[in-house]
């Protein structure tokens, strides 16, 4: 991978939020910034289990009227 190619994805998570880079002369330095990932898992998991509730009724109702 050509280094061009992995600074645009370094500036991608940058942008986004989920990584922190410094420069100490010639060395970049990364860390991950884990908060923004929690939050999505978080978000996700809220609505895989309404989602999840809403097919199971709609299930349900349809098994009840066979």
């Amino acid at each position: 991978m050509s280094w061009p190619a992995v600074s645009k994805h370094l500036r991608v998570l940058e942008n986004a939020g989920l990584l922190r880079q410094e420069k100490d002369g010639r060395v970049r330095r990364c860390h991950l910034e884990p908060t923004p990932l929690k939050e999505a898992s978080e978000w996700v998991a809220f609505y895989k289990q309404f989602w999840t509730e809403q097919l199971d009724s709609l299930a349900s109702f349809l098994e009840g009227q066979g």
